[in-house]
């Protein structure tokens, strides 16, 4: 029976695995656990009424917007329609087709 001696680990070896593991912990803590983001400047707490008036005049914004004409990119040449337009022009289009 032949006795083997145990392989011994270079320094080099045994820094390089301490450094990678290092690294790694490094990546973890920077990308994967939450960090402080800092002092709210959002709008903070509404009362209902508060709510409905907001979302009342979203309502009133996008339904100006449903039923206006408006550039969307006027050098490429898109357009906003209103949606009833729209409709009625997508209808010709498949119409004409065979």
């Amino acid at each position: 029976m032949s006795e083997t001696s145990p392989k011994s680990t270079s320094l080099v070896t045994v820094l390089a695995v301490f450094g990678l593991l290092a690294l790694f912990a490094i990546l973890v803590y920077f990308v994967y656990l939450p960090h402080e983001s800092g002092v709210f400047v959002g709008d903070g707490v509404r009362t209902p009424e508060q709510r409905k008036k907001t979302l009342a005049d979203l309502h009133a914004k996008q339904d100006r917007q449903a039923a206006a004409y408006a550039w969307v990119d006027q050098k490429a040449g898109v357009v906003q329609l209103p949606i009833a337009r729209a409709m009625e022009l997508t209808v010709e289009h498949y119409a004409k087709k065979p």
